[in-house]
């Protein structure tokens, strides 16, 4: 019998085959290949926010504050267009095509990126990056969900989310040698910080080349048979597995694609509390993030005199509070639960900012105690924003999982990413810190409404199989 069977019903155990499998090298493995991506996402972004200083004194680009700012959110803006466009492709053509895809894009505009000679075409290669990695938003988290089992599903997505921060380390690193005069021309530097990201991004193709599709996916797809064998192959992998028999079975009817406007019904109609919940969320934190990170080097350049070629030893820690954060907290995610961990995260993030933007408005902080600062409101807003992917990846139906994702994030971006990096470019043009710090007390009202959102009206997924808390829209009684 072919294995396109669309329109048939059928009954299967995949679900629950997938949620009853113990921690093994498989999950790891799951792990460390979606991991590598967000840390080479770190490192790209961390080196365009460090190369700030860099990008404004080369002799050809010449960038104003300003100019820093049009092409970070040139960057966020390919990364909305990707996430829509990829995220589309990825539920109707699965998850592991799209991995390469997306991956493709990301490594020619990052090298091409190194051959700018002026904003347009700097920003266009920005752009084009970020429509690669935007696509790899949706890919990443709907595989997650869909391969690691419940009782652990919050904490491994937090981690791999978390991962980014890794990167962040890595770049802030290769920036301090990069920008030495004495290693390197800073001209030479900048771009040759580009083209070793794309190299790097070379290692993720053979990463992911032994990465199944998702079972989930094919089941739903009218690829059973197929399904049925990667669940095997990872069973395989397993010993003293208790007997199948027994577990839980659901009748589906196979698929193709899910219509648009089903889509729309399920996320306005069906879902419509769920999805202010998630729009609240990835608002915040992408203002909150994108505003304060890509314009982390401005501050320090600009108010305390920190030399371009030194912002990566500020940078570093940093970017350890923001990985410990997922690794040290993300477990009660799983244990206490999602509403009171999220609203815990989202509100502490914006009350420590708040507390540290007006120390840094009276001028009582220096640049190393600010980092401080830094390290402590993003131990906890790393872990929030990190919670915002789980919940929009978790709450809704299979079928447009990848496509939910996509969505969310471009709304959360289109809102508060683009908008926060001009914004904060914009206020530290002023020289004012007042200015400034009223740009960081409306990043900090945001996560506090996102988290007090969170706690009335979050879903309560801990623990629970992706079925249980959103019922797949090919599922009949």
């Amino acid at each position: 019998m072919s294995e396109d069977r669309t329109g048939y019903i059928v009954e299967t155990d995949i679900p629950a085959r997938l949620d009853r499998l113990p921690w093994g090298r498989f999950h790891t493995l799951v792990v460390a290949a979606l991991g590598i991506t967000w840390i080479l996402d770190g490192l790209e972004v961390t080196l365009a926010g460090s190369l700030a200083g860099a990008l404004k004194a080369s002799p050809v680009l010449q960038f104003s504050n300003t100019d820093v700012g049009i092409a970070a959110s040139a960057y966020l803006g390919g990364a909305v267009l990707g996430a829509l466009f990829f995220g589309w492709l990825t539920d109707r053509l699965g998850r592991k095509k799209l991995f390469f895809v997306t991956l493709a894009v990301y490594l020619t505009a990052t090298a091409a990126t190194a051959f700018s000679w002026n904003l347009a075409t700097f920003a266009l290669c920005r752009f084009v990056t970020g429509a690669g990695i935007g696509g790899e938003y949706a890919a990443i988290n709907s595989t997650i969900q869909e391969l690691i089992p419940a009782r652990v599903r919050g904490w491994t997505d937090l981690v791999i989310n978390g991962s980014f921060w890794v990167g962040a380390a890595l770049g802030a690193a290769s920036s301090i040698m990069l920008l030495d005069p004495a290693v390197i021309d800073p001209e030479h530097g900048w771009r040759a910080a580009f083209l070793i990201g794309a190299l790097l991004s070379l290692v993720i193709f053979f990463m992911r080349m032994w990465l199944p599709e998702s079972p989930r996916w094919l089941m739903t797809h009218g690829r059973i048979d197929e399904a049925n064998r990667v669940v095997a192959s990872i069973e395989a992998r397993f010993t003293n597995l208790p007997p199948a028999a027994d577990l839980p079975r659901v009748w589906l009817r196979m698929r193709r694609s899910t219509p648009l406007m089903e889509v729309a019904h399920t996320l306005l109609m069906q879902y419509r509390q769920r999805t202010l919940v998630g729009l609240s969320l990835m608002a915040a934190q992408a203002f909150f993030y994108n505003a304060i990170f890509f314009t982390y080097g401005l501050i320090l350049t600009d108010f305390y005199g920190v030399s371009a070629d030194h912002v990566g030893w500020y940078i570093l820690p940093f970017a350890a509070g923001n990985f410990f954060g997922p690794v040290l907290i993300g477990r009660f995610f799983d244990t206490i639960g999602r509403r009171v961990m999220i609203a815990f995260t989202y509100t502490m993030s914006g009350v420590l900012l708040a507390a540290t933007g007006y120390l840094f408005m009276h001028e009582v902080i220096s640049a190393e105690t600010q980092t401080l600062c830094w390290m402590a409101i993003f131990f906890f807003a790393s872990a929030a924003a990190s919670s915002a992917y789980l919940t929009v990846s978790e709450t809704f139906p299979l079928e447009l999982r990848a496509l939910a994702i996509a969505l969310f994030y471009a709304f959360g971006t289109g809102v508060g990413g683009i908008a926060g990096p001009w914004l904060f470019s914009a206020l530290i043009d002023t020289g004012s810190r007042a200015s400034v710090f009223g740009g960081y007390l409306l990043g900090a009202v945001l996560m506090v409404v996102a988290g007090l959102v969170a706690w009335r009206w979050g879903v309560a997924a801990e623990r629970k199989p992706l079925e249980a808390v959103a019922r797949p829209l090919t599922f009949i009684d």
